[in-house]
């Protein structure tokens, strides 16, 4: 950590970072919740596969019990305001310009073993903008499923993991990246952008 090129400490009040994540929990419970039919997992592209939210893939991540396969949805981006965005980093430089970006991502447990620690499934998330990444905001202001802290993670069960990231108030287009293991093609989810 971090494994992000760009990084960014968060600072200021808690409070001014509770933006609309009561999607983010600890735990989403098993995996079987009713699902669209339309979210069938898909397999590993050779080029970047544009999903919608919500539509499902699924890929192998080396966990450090072993490989463990987890289906993976961007669900949402949510935006805050360019205020929020100064009052989170340390320098408010950092945001100028910028809005606070919360990436739902959900990761389910689909088979392999049991995570007992922490999880390596959101490694390779990233957040971009207008074609360019954005950057992470570092610690968790929320309540969302910390990856480094959940105890034990069956085969079933699925985590809602969010992510805080800075992107440009202009940007038309925000996408979520995937990549199982962090190699090859990531998938892609479009979202709109803040300034769409």
């Amino acid at each position: 950590m971090p494994r992000h090129p760009i990084a960014l400490r968060l600072a200021g009040p808690l409070a001014v970072l509770a933006l609309a994540v009561s999607a983010c929990s600890s735990s989403d419970g098993p995996a079987g919740a009713a699902r669209p039919a339309t979210t069938q997992a898909k397999p590993s592209p050779s080029t970047p596969a544009a999903l919608a939210a919500g539509d499902s893939v699924s890929g192998k991540v080396k966990e450090d019990h072993g490989t463990v396969t987890y289906g993976v949805s961007a669900l949402r981006i949510l935006y805050g305001t360019q205020a929020q965005a100064k009052a989170a980093v340390q320098d408010p430089a950092d945001a100028k310009g910028k809005v606070l970006a919360v990436a739902h991502v959900r990761y389910v447990h689909q088979a392999g073993p049991t995570l007992t620690s922490s999880t390596n499934a959101d490694d390779s998330t990233t957040v971009w903008a207008d074609g360019h990444r954005a950057a992470i905001l570092l610690g968790s202001p929320t309540d969302s499923a910390d990856p480094y802290a959940i105890a034990s993670w069956p085969t079933g069960q699925s985590h809602t993991i969010c992510e805080y990231y800075l992107v440009p108030a202009s940007a038309k287009k925000a996408q979520v990246h995937w990549t199982p293991d962090g190699n090859g093609t990531p998938y892609v989810w479009s979202f709109p952008g803040p300034g769409a």
